[in-house]
């Protein structure tokens, strides 16, 4: 067996044995959904990073470094702005609410805020998160199959089905506690790999062709990828856009909802902010370097020069820790996204909408099997779709960032939100994502992370103005009858 394989075969037992041992804390759904309200600081702040830069961290944005140059920089700028956001304005109030609420989930939290229209919410908000949740996992999935292809040969199918089922053992057997323990080393090994690769590939450069060096600074041109006037604005907005999908990733706000107490979140945001700044520049010099190594053309997708870049500068065994790293983001991530998609089902369908009394432990079995069969159902998708992972990411992330963001934000900062508000609020979100994506001519103005957004904070704001008006004059008339 070499080395590279023995490594990523190491890192697959410990995960499983995570999962084994943590599932003996699995006696309620709270337990499964949010650890029953019990880590802190350290565990929450590197699990919510660890999930939050799933393949797009460690494949899609280096691909899309190494294809446009700095322009790519603007997301980076965009992704720090949108954690640093979240951390610093929704966490500590997001967990105080749901610590009111007593929710496990974001749908129940949205839902108890708004008591008259809660079984609509829930509805709503479940379907949502099922839609683009399973868009998400299936572009983790396709992340694996392209890793262990350009690692060992292996067919992208066949390392699609290994990445799922490990990602589905796991998540089944220790739930949420499990996710977060194992998020913990995954996030370790993907801030290893972001920060050693890039230094590792300076020094080959320094090596082979110390003239090169100075490409760094300039590949592919300006930080406006040689656009000007507006099209440079336009360019710059949708890269910042990509920090708007933070403040509603129910995966994410899910690490807020489940932390021990407010109190933690003081030390948690300062140990994420460590681990992201310099996760997002390593990724995206791994793309800059790989250009000017390999050549902008080298790859067919250039989303195969991570794993490529690691085999070829490392020996064996360190160039396994490394490709463990992009496996432990898609893992981290998709392990997230199906517990939170199986508590908007089992929990808010199945339990609160449909009334469906069980006992904890066969609700716990509902849960078990609902994450079993949106893990198939993104494992078929990602099977048949021929986008790659950044594209697949670019739109869920929308999509979810745009239906639960501004609706969050106003139920914060802005007391005059409706039920109504909210339902529509989160409707524009997820529908506007999608005619926006599937609309070639709108796609070249704007991406659909920044007008979704932007589109449904408008909507949300309308519509609870005039639903605020209208019951004003209903009061007046009926004060004056």
């Amino acid at each position: 067996m070499n080395s590279i394989l023995l490594g990523l075969f190491l890192y697959f037992i410990v995960i499983l044995v995570i999962g084994i041992i943590t599932s003996r804390k699995n006696k309620t759904n709270s337990d499964f959904f949010i650890a029953d309200r019990k880590l802190g600081a350290w565990s929450i702040a590197l699990s919510e990073r660890a999930s939050g830069e799933s393949a797009w961290l460690l494949i899609g944005l280096p691909g899309a470094a190494m294809a446009v140059g700095y322009l790519e920089l603007w997301a980076v700028f965009g992704c720090l702005a949108g954690i640093i956001f979240s951390w610093l304005f929704i966490a500590k109030p997001l967990r105080t609410l749901a610590g009111k609420y007593n929710s496990l989930t974001l749908p129940d939290l949205i839902a108890t805020h708004f008591p008259e229209s809660k079984s609509s919410i829930r509805i709503i908000a479940s379907l949502i998160i099922t839609f683009f949740f399973t868009l998400y996992v299936a572009a983790q999935f396709s992340g694996a199959g392209k890793v262990l292809n350009v690692t060992f040969g292996i067919s992208k199918l066949t390392g699609m089905l290994i990445g799922a089922a490990i990602i589905l053992l796991y998540t089944i057997s220790g739930g949420f506690t499990a996710v977060v323990f194992t998020d913990m080393i995954q996030a370790v090994i993907m801030f290893s790999t972001l920060v050693i690769l890039p230094i590792v590939g300076v020094f080959e450069i320094s090596q082979t062709n110390p003239d090169q060096l100075n490409k760094i600074a300039n590949i592919s041109g300006s930080i406006f990828g040689n656009k000007t006037g507006i099209a440079a604005i336009l360019a710059m907005l949708g890269g910042l856009s990509w920090g708007f999908g933070y403040t509603g990733q129910p995966h994410l706000l899910a690490r807020f909802i489940a932390i021990k107490n407010s109190s933690e979140i003081k030390k948690g945001k300062k140990i994420a902010f460590s681990w992201a700044i310099p996760a997002f520049i390593g990724a995206f010099f791994i793309g800059i370097i790989g250009a000017i190594l390999y050549g902008k053309e080298a790859f067919p997708d250039p989303e195969y020069l991570m794993p490529f870049m690691a085999t070829s500068l490392l020996p064996g065994w360190l160039a396994g820790i490394l490709i463990s790293g992009a496996m432990a983001a898609m893992m981290s991530t998709a392990d997230s996204q199906l517990l939170v998609t199986s508590s908007a089902i089992a929990e808010d369908l199945f339990h609160k909408t449909a009334k469906k009394e069980l006992s904890p432990e066969k609700l716990l079995l509902v849960s078990r099997i609902t994450t079993i069969c949106v893990g198939v159902f993104a494992f078929i998708l990602a099977l048949t779709s021929k986008d790659m992972v950044f594209s697949l990411v670019s739109y869920a992330w929308s999509g979810l960032g745009a239906s639960f963001g501004p609706v969050l934000l106003c139920m914060i900062y802005w007391k005059k939100i409706t039920s109504n508000g909210a339902i529509f609020g989160m409707l524009t979100g997820a529908i506007s994502t999608i005619m926006w994506k599937n609309i070639n001519l709108l796609q070249s103005i704007i991406s659909e992370r920044f007008a979704s957004y932007i589109i449904t904070f408008l909507v949300i704001i309308i519509v609870s103005n005039l639903e605020s008006k209208s019951k004003n004059t209903i009061q007046k008339s009926n004060k004056q009858r």
